[in-house]
């Protein structure tokens, strides 16, 4: 970690020498370690330290974007000089008003000084945890442990100056047999949080109860969603209709809907960089602190999140600070999403059912229809048939093509434990509960 003073200077210099209109500057700090493990064997353990400086230039409405992993003079100079060139060649964006002016934001804690220091040796005998159960059941086990610290700064020609640092924590494992699989996956800013054993046990202990699954007729069934099925779907919801760019153009779930009921009324989300439960920080990639946005609440559509350029673009908005970085095509997302807990257990949905499919998790989900919010995916790693309120056996996993609003009006149980699911991409947490959905639609099945 350079620290705040170091990256401030980086960005003074390169602010110094552009000759743009407006310039703005993001670095990222990252320390990286990384433990896999596969067929019951540590088999990898990498570290990496990389620092990434991104120039966006602005030329009479034109934009240019280039970087550098280089913090030399040298470097530093080209970089600017590409950006500029880049924005002369462009063409002017109308919609363009202005980078953004300072907020004001607290600094959030996100950073965890154990995580930080974690060594490759407590990340082994983490993994080695996992590796014991697997090897005990006669089973095969995979995954990683990942350890990391980043930090971020934000500078512009308007007079923004944000930094902010965090730590990240992931354990994740699949655990194979020859016809079945089992998956256990938790994260933190404090690697304390994390229990390797509890990890290895549930993986485990799904990988035995789902060997020699067994075939059921698609159709629509009661399911339980475990949380990281859940934050699949909320994730996508956020990702195809919570932005104020899919709003703009017309391709928002939410479009016509501002006001009126889109899910049940036991369904409230909404979208909080600054909750702990998750993974904090301030500000977005432009720099304007992060605010609390309301989206879903008691199932009534409330708004959608914004960054300057669309908030530019529409009378009376501001930024909500939920920029990503430049260039993107894909405009403001909310990428710390949260869902409200219910009153249950996972045991008393269990009991509360008397036909249906338990899921662990969703398998390469992707959008078929964004306005009707419509995926397609498959279940993986443990689906189980439940009935007369217990688990009775193994099922082959089956493809699933359901709107994710139809989904969620048909609610019947939410859990009282919300866990946060991290994405691969450092930035996203998603906090969820599990949940009871009536009518969930599968539209084929597999052979394993």
């Amino acid at each position: 970690m350079l620290g705040e003073n170091h990256l401030a200077d980086i960005a003074r210099k390169i602010l110094s020498r552009s000759k743009a209109d407006q310039t703005e500057v993001m670095i990222t700090g990252n320390n990286t370690h990384l433990t896999r493990f596969a067929a019951n064997t540590i088999h990898q353990n990498v570290s990496e330290s990389d620092v990434a400086v991104r120039v966006r230039s602005i030329l009479d409405r034109r934009t240019g974007v280039a970087s550098t992993h280089e913090l030399t003079e040298e470097a530093l100079n080209r970089t600017v000089e590409a950006a500029e060139t880049v924005a002369s060649f462009q063409k002017e964006n109308p919609e363009f008003r202005s980078l953004p002016e300072p907020t004001s934001f607290s600094p959030t804690e996100a950073y965890v000084e154990q995580t930080a220091a974690c060594s490759p040796m407590e990340r082994a005998q983490g993994a080695e945890t996992i590796l014991a159960l697997s090897r005990s059941a006669g089973l095969q086990a995979a995954g990683a442990f990942s350890t990391n610290e980043q930090e971020l700064y934000i500078a512009n020609s308007q007079g923004v100056s944000a930094y902010h640092r965090g730590t990240v924590a992931s354990l994740m494992t699949v655990i194979m047999g020859q016809n079945s699989s089992g998956y256990a996956a938790d994260a933190s800013i404090n690697v304390q949080d994390l229990d390797p054993a509890a990890i290895g046990r549930l993986a485990v202990d799904k990988a035995v109860r789902s060997a020699d699954p067994t075939d059921i007729e698609p159709g629509e069934y009661t399911v339980i969603l475990e949380e990281e099925a859940v934050a699949d779907m909320v994730f996508f919801l956020g990702y195809l209709g919570m932005g104020a760019l899919s709003y703009q153009e017309g391709r928002s779930f939410m479009n016509g809907k501002i006001g009126e009921q889109v899910v049940g009324d036991n369904i409230t989300i909404w979208d909080d960089a600054s909750d702990p439960q998750g993974l904090p920080v301030p500000f977005d990639f432009e720099g304007v602190a992060k605010q609390k946005v309301m989206l879903i609440e008691n199932g009534i559509a409330r708004g959608v999140v914004y960054d300057s350029a669309t908030a530019g673009g529409e009378e009376g908005a501001v930024s909500t600070g939920h920029s990503l970085p430049a260039p993107n095509t894909i405009g403001p997302i909310p990428i710390n999403l949260h869902m409200a807990p219910g009153r249950s257990t996972k045991e008393e949905l269990l009991a509360s059912t008397e036909r249906g499919i338990w899921v662990t998790r969703f398998h390469y989900t992707n959008p078929v229809h964004p306005v009707k919010a419509i995926l397609t995916g498959m279940t993986r790693d443990g689906t189980f048939l439940i009935e007369n309120g217990k688990i009775t056996r193994p099922l082959k996993n089956l493809r699933f093509t359901q709107s994710i609003l139809e989904a969620l009006a048909r609610v019947e149980g939410i859990t009282s434990q919300v866990k946060m699911v991290k994405d691969d991409w450092n930035p996203i947490a998603t906090c969820v509960p599990a949940i009871k959905v009536n009518g969930f639609r599968f539209s084929g099945t597999t052979e394993f």
